[in-house]
């Protein structure tokens, strides 16, 4: 009987360490559990925090106010002069071509010619007023005044009378419109501070049809919106 007792209080004992330790193991992995719970419920809360500041910093840019100035001459909106069918010029302002732009523009060709693409040292630069009203009225008078709009700019709404635009050539005289050269610019106008002004997708936007020949010079900012995707309008958050 003495044995048995003995054999019975060990027996007993071992379960004892065996609860004792299973519910110390239990303790420990809901202590671990809790732990995990609290980490994944931190990062979802700092996850869920970062989405609100990034959507907030979005929503901010996108309703953010252009800011337009007109010096009497022209409209810049946020640094940059605008002209398109509702921002005009005078009738007589006549600045010529912008010496920057025009450095930018000869170089840009010299580098295309220097790579063997068809483009031509002739291009369509500045236009005085009266020079974009001849030209407006002979399509008018050609093709009717809607169809016209929707590719000559009216006198007075041309970015050829700021002497920043340019339409480029082949060398057979006609406007860019050759795959290749078109796609050239495209890709790297912008390196010489130019963007393609007029885009295929962006007519509703823009008014006009696509013209691959027709650059822009903007500045340091063109490689900025070139990479956004946008055209001019939608960069400025402008009609």
């Amino acid at each position: 009987m003495g044995m048995n007792r003995k054999k019975r209080l060990l027996l007993g004992s071992c379960v004892c360490f065996v609860l004792v330790a299973g519910c110390a193991a239990n303790e420990q992995e809901l202590h671990y559990r809790e732990l995990s719970e609290q980490e994944f419920s931190e990062k979802d809360a700092q996850h869920e925090e970062e989405n609100h500041t990034t959507e907030e910093s979005g929503n901010e840019k996108s309703n953010q106010q252009p800011v337009i100035e007109n010096d009497g001459n022209t409209t810049t909106i946020n640094g940059i002069v605008v002209v398109n069918k509702k921002y005009g010029v005078p009738a007589d302002y006549a600045p010529g071509e912008d010496p920057t732009a025009s450095a930018a523009l000869h170089q840009l060709i010299a580098d295309m010619q220097s790579l063997g693409l068809d483009i031509s040292q002739d291009y369509s630069g500045f236009r005085s007023y009266e020079t974009q009203a001849d030209l407006y009225s002979s399509y008018v008078n050609a093709y009717g005044q809607e169809q016209a709009d929707t590719f000559s700019a009216r006198p007075g709404y041309s970015e050829h009378q700021t002497g920043l635009a340019y339409d480029l050539k082949h060398t057979n005289g006609m406007l860019v419109e050759n795959e290749t050269e078109a796609q050239w610019l495209l890709d790297h106008a912008d390196e010489y501070g130019f963007i393609v002004r007029y885009q295929e997708g962006k007519e509703a936007i823009t008014g006009y049809v696509a013209e691959p020949w027709h650059i822009r010079y903007i500045g340091e900012e063109a490689t900025d919106i070139k990479n956004s995707g946008l055209c001019l309008e939608e960069y400025l958050h402008i009609e």
